[in-house]
């Protein structure tokens, strides 16, 4: 008998979580993002630059739109004025006249849907990648392919590096950064390990000066997307707050950064 009840209980259990569950989700004016990185590749003149805007998005909509219509200009410490024209409606905003200057202060002024919005950023210089060393033993499995993009840091400054590696296997870029507070001035690497790489990958390797700001504020990012399991039903990591504001209404500020950083490239060849 006590059987016979237990899977009558089950079964209608099981009916009655057929009932559609609907998640009110708080729903907010969309802010505007900014996404500001003027990157100069050494060895290049770094004149074509852009800056991206975009608008945030409800939680499960697949698609980011864009911020379309704004006025987009970036201003020298000299006063050269750099505006940047969008390109169609996509809400990339293209120039190419840049001027990058290495420990130069740059403005970054945004007009969109009346409200003004400013960054100001000083351009960072980096120490180049001098050589990359491959680990084909390295990970818990001891079968992970490894590799180390050293540098010589400067001494007697303070120094914040960004670095990003690119191959065809993960959907996004490894990241991360690093400061020089214990190896002023030493030789340093930048990390990456991946076990799917086979001999023949291609690896792009960039190391990009940053300030200590731009530092801190993806020390938060990189934390936050390590910590959260994305869940939606999960505590949501809190807005990381950059380098912009709203002279406007302040209450709508941005989210994104304006960074201006020289950049290191390597292309390695996974041996």
């Amino acid at each position: 008998m006590k059987k016979i009840i237990f899977i009558v209980w089950i079964c209608f259990f099981q009916f009655s979580c057929e009932d559609v569950i609907e998640v009110d989700l708080n729903t907010v004016d969309p802010k505007l993002v900014i996404e500001a990185s003027i990157n100069w590749t050494k060895g290049t003149s770094g004149n074509e630059q852009m800056v991206k805007l975009s608008l945030t998005a409800p939680y499960f909509d697949s698609e980011i739109p864009p911020a379309t219509g704004a006025q987009v200009q970036i201003i020298s410490a000299t006063n050269t004025v750099y505006q940047f024209i969008e390109d169609g409606a996509t809400g990339i905003y293209k120039n190419n006249t840049f001027k990058p200057v290495i420990n130069r202060n740059y403005e970054l002024l945004i007009t969109y849907k009346d409200e003004q919005y400013r960054g100001q950023e000083i351009f960072q210089s980096v120490a180049s990648i001098n050589r990359v060393d491959q680990n084909n033993e390295g990970g818990f499995s001891g079968e992970d392919i490894e590799l180390k993009a050293f540098y010589s840091d400067l001494a007697d400054e303070k120094n914040f590096y960004f670095f990003e590696f690119l191959s065809h296997i993960p959907a996004i870029p490894s990241l991360s950064i690093y400061e020089d507070k214990f190896n002023n001035g030493n030789e340093n690497f930048g990390f990456y390990s991946e076990e799917n790489l086979s001999s023949g990958d291609i690896v792009i390797i960039k190391n990009y000066g940053i300030s200590e700001r731009f530092y801190n504020y993806m020390y938060i990012l990189l934390q936050q997307n390590s910590d959260s399991g994305g869940g939606p039903f999960e505590t949501q990591p809190a807005i990381v707050r950059g380098n912009c504001v709203n002279e406007t209404n302040p209450e709508n500020f941005p989210l994104g950064y304006f960074r201006l950083s020289e950049v290191s490239e390597v292309v390695y060849t996974v041996q």
